[in-house]
């Protein structure tokens, strides 16, 4: 999470020009029938919106504006869909924002780094997994788990990293070249932390999950060599 001080205005406005796009498009797109006549489906969304804006509080923040909290935001993905994931982002931050843990200048780019790359990682893989069509429970839980996790992890900090950069208004330090080893510390407990919730949902709550085909998946083997015969 980046302090609005620490970037310059174009780059602010570039990113609430794309995060308003986004939001836009999300609310498009976003189930609402469903929504309104699932109430099940509220409280996962009330709940999630919840869930978020308490990790987020959990983060470290330094002296120089910079603040560092895990995302996420791939189990939310996978938990709510796209469109209702993203939205659930945005209520986390609004209520960062009420209690003053973040700025309203920095919404829009932060939401890019945030809500936006995650999502949308996630949903790319996701996508790469259906088209493939497996069988198998845990590539399902590894590659839409504890890959798109990690790798929305490293998109993100290499962003923001660049965001930083290119604006020059926050001084770099000196042992960024040592920077890549530490991405790896910071990616697995991100993947570590998503995979592990994605597993609970399969194995407890299948059903929960908007982008798990329970089918396919969860299938009986001899099911599966009956049609094969």
């Amino acid at each position: 999470m980046i302090a609005s001080n620490l970037l310059a205005f174009s780059t602010l406005f570039g990113g609430w020009l794309i995060y308003g796009l986004a939001l836009l498009w999300a609310v498009a797109r976003a189930p609402w029938v469903e929504l309104f006549s699932d109430l099940r489906r509220q409280h996962l969304l009330f709940g999630t919106m919840l869930a978020l804006f308490l990790l987020w509080l959990v983060r470290r923040d330094f002296d120089s504006g910079l603040s560092y909290h895990f995302l996420g935001m791939t189990a939310v993905t996978l938990l709510l869909d796209w469109p209702l994931a993203v939205l659930a982002g945005l209520a986390a931050q609004l209520g960062l924002m009420a209690i003053g843990r973040m700025d309203l200048a920095s919404l829009g780019i932060n939401g890019v780094l945030l809500v936006l790359i995650p999502v949308l990682v996630t949903e790319l893989c996701a996508l790469r997994v259906e088209r493939a069509q497996p069988r198998n429970l845990f590539v399902y839980i590894f590659f839409c788990g504890f890959f798109p996790a990690a790798l929305a992890t490293l998109m993100t900090l290499l962003g923001g990293l660049a965001l930083l950069w290119m604006d020059g208004l926050f001084p770099m330090p000196p042992w960024l070249d040592d920077f890549a080893g530490y991405l790896w510390l910071v990616a697995f407990p991100e993947a570590f932390i998503n995979g592990t919730i994605v597993t609970a949902l399969v194995v407890f709550y299948p059903d929960w999950l908007e982008t798990f085909n329970r089918s396919r998946y969860l299938q009986a083997p001899w099911k599966e060599n009956d049609r094969g015969e």
